[in-house]
């Protein structure tokens, strides 16, 4: 099994697209600051060290928000599905890539409507 991880900076105001994977799971552990997390389950606010693990499918959207007046840091960890899907409900669309994991083939990257 494959893993990726991507340290994150959202700036004060700044706001990660809600959204859910088909493929992946996620698990985020806050490093610094106190960023919003939304999820089906409603909002709260996370602290340092924090760790908030998102499923496959619908119940896993997530997204964070900045409403504070300093950065925060979040590390996000995931399982890699190569093709993969993420749906953002709220804008209507899909994001898919694919190829990405297999450096013979081109990566593929496209949005789909999903409405």
């Amino acid at each position: 099994m494959l893993w990726g991880g991507t340290l994150y900076e959202l700036e004060p105001g700044q706001e990660s697209p809600y959204h859910w994977q088909v493929g992946e799971e996620e698990c985020c552990v806050v490093i610094a600051g106190a960023p919003t997390l939304r999820t089906p389950d409603g909002e709260r606010v996370l602290e340092p060290w924090d760790v908030a693990y998102f499923v496959r499918g619908p119940a896993g959207a997530h997204g964070l928000r900045n409403d504070t007046d300093e950065p925060a840091r979040v590390a996000f960890f995931s399982t890699l599905s190569d093709p993969e899907l993420a749906i953002y409900p709220d804008e209507g669309n899909a994001g898919v890539i694919a190829g990405f994991t297999n450096p013979g083939v081109e990566t593929i990257r496209g949005w789909v409507n999903v409405r």
